[in-house]
């Protein structure tokens, strides 16, 4: 579904990823686990063409898309997530679902969105600057799945949230998966990204030293830890 490879990206004369290379599956949930700073979000970021590749490619079914702008990237079926959310301060729930653009046939329907997110259906009035860290959280997410992307990039999602959201965003990244969508995840928390996730691929200094199963995540959890520095 989505493949990098040896990609090269720099902010300024920054250079932040060094060969970054991974793929992702079709309907799989595979994450990015690291330390800060060494490249996560820039490669989610360079993926959307928000930061081009210098050198590198990166094909999307079979199709290269390094060096697209970011609204031809979105429309070849990407969705992504950032870390700050993107939510329209001044637009209610509702509008800030409708003001984003429906980009393929399947995406999510309002009613279904509201059904999965009860929260934003009782909040659909209210407008952005009023939501709980949590609630615009799922606010961002609802729009990616409204989008018809077949492809959904998160960004810590579950960042400073209580247990009982992350929870929930544990349970509808699952939903995702079981209604065919591929997703890549940049998560802190080990635990979380084991339960729901394929396969984690571990980031050093800019790229893919490894690529861990469930199973070996959660037995090495520890180091992991450690590895994280939490």
């Amino acid at each position: 579904m989505l493949v990098l490879s040896d990609v090269n990206a720099y902010y300024a004369e920054a250079h932040i990823l060094h060969g970054m290379s991974f793929d992702v599956r079709d309907g799989e949930v595979a994450t990015l686990i690291g330390r800060n700073g060494v490249g996560k979000t820039t490669t989610l970021r360079s993926i959307m063409g928000i930061v081009e590749p210098r050198t590198g490619t990166i094909e999307f079914n079979g199709a290269t898309i390094s060096g697209l702008s970011s609204d031809r990237i979105a429309h070849r079926g990407i969705a992504y997530v950032p870390e700050e959310r993107g939510i329209f301060s001044t637009l209610s729930v509702r509008e800030n679902l409708l003001f984003a653009p429906v980009i393929a046939p399947g995406g999510w329907s309002t009613e279904r969105i509201f059904d999965t997110f009860p929260n934003l259906r009782d909040r659909r009035a209210a407008v952005g600057t009023t939501l709980s860290g949590g609630e615009q959280q799922m606010l961002a997410i609802a729009r990616a799945l409204r989008s018809g992307a077949q492809t959904i990039l998160l960004d810590e999602p579950t960042e400073g949230l209580a247990p009982v959201l992350v929870e929930r965003i544990g349970e509808v990244i699952i939903e995702m998966k079981a209604a065919g969508l591929s997703v890549l995840l940049v998560e802190q928390n080990v635990r979380f990204a084991a339960e729901v996730a394929d396969r984690h691929h571990i980031v050093v200094h800019g790229r893919v030293t490894q690529t861990l199963g469930s199973e070996e995540v959660r037995s090495r959890e520890r180091e992991l830890l450690e590895f994280l520095g939490v």
